[in-house]
């Protein structure tokens, strides 16, 4: 695979320029396909899916109208601590899902942590700052698989969030217990906890470790004048890909980029090294991992993007001031 490495400017999208976010107004009018994403910061399932949601970001754009859904795996760690995990069994499961190409760390911590203080900032930030949703998503995905940080606790989670630009993340984590965040948030809980008789259910996606069966993480719902298509629990990118274009063949699908470049000015968020290869493979060709990185370290030398090592790999983004 030959990848040219310039960097060119690609068609806008219905997103706020600021901050990459690409999780649209829920009314937003140019949105033709619906997308309920459930999911949840501290699920490693979930963060190895990032390849592919950053292909269908890129195929559809501002076509899809995406809404989060925390799941709230858990609210304590002594949750996982009673079904047998230890922080080094944790890490050791991190080290095996390296293979599907997100950027891990395996160091353990000191503890197990729960996900329901890690969920309540984010629903905090949709009520607050929603073009920033994803981008705060994001960042603490990055934080739980490469970082030691205690994800649980209000430090760990404003050091995560400051790398979210232009987040007021004092008034975030200040409105985190506030009733209308908590309302919010376990609303979001109760609709992950609708799985019974889905399609997810059918296919064995779905899991009742606390009760009510649920989605796992991730699991995607796209809808379209009234039509609805799940692909429950990890699927590849094909998966999706199939029931959009089942569920709406008028939908314009973009081709993989000519240039490395014009993927890190449409998300200046950043991507790392496989999310970059996903968006860059043509249909169900496998992702050229090592000619990503060698057109993104070329990219490096020629022009201000900058690498920021993370885990065992990086985040390639425009060089920030």
């Amino acid at each position: 695979m030959h990848i040219r490495v310039r960097v060119a400017a690609r068609r806008g999208q219905g997103r706020d320029p600021s901050s990459g976010n690409y999780y649209l107004p829920l009314m937003d009018r140019t949105a033709r396909v619906a997308v309920t994403h459930f999911s949840d910061p501290g699920c490693p399932w979930a963060y190895s899916v990032s390849p592919a949601l950053a292909v269908l970001r890129w195929r559809y754009g501002d076509q899809l109208n995406w809404r989060l859904v925390t799941i709230g795996l858990t609210e304590s760690g002594r949750v996982y601590e009673e079904r047998g995990y230890t922080p080094a069994r944790a890490a050791l499961g991190y080290q095996r899902f390296r293979h599907f190409g997100m950027p891990f760390a395996v160091a353990p911590r000191a503890r197990m942590l729960g996900t329901g203080r890690a969920c309540r900032a984010l629903v905090a930030v949709r009520l607050s700052d929603p073009a920033r949703e994803w981008e705060a998503f994001r960042a603490l995905q990055f934080a739980w698989f490469n970082t030691t940080l205690l994800l649980d606790e209000p430090d760990g989670i404003t050091e995560a969030l400051g790398h979210v630009a232009g987040l007021d993340v004092p008034a975030v984590l200040g409105a985190s217990d506030d009733d209308a965040v908590e309302a919010a948030y376990q609303a979001d809980r109760a609709e992950a906890r609708t799985a019974a008789g889905s399609p997810t259910e059918f296919q064995g996606k779905a899991a009742a470790t606390d009760g009510p069966v649920r989605y796992t993480a991730p699991s995607l719902i796209f809808t379209a004048a009234e039509r609805s298509l799940e692909a429950g629990g990890f699927q590849p990118v094909e998966a999706y890909d199939v029931l959009l274009a089942n569920l709406d063949p008028t939908l314009s699908r973009e081709a993989p980029p000519a240039e490395v470049g014009e993927l890190l000015e449409h998300f200046p968020e950043g991507l790392t090294t496989q999310e970059v290869a996903a968006v860059l493979t043509a249909a169900n060709d496998a992702p050229d991992r090592a000619a990503a990185e060698a057109a993104l370290i070329e990219l490096v030398a020629r022009s201000g993007i900058e690498r920021v090592a993370l885990g065992d790999d990086a985040l390639w983004r425009p060089r920030r001031s």
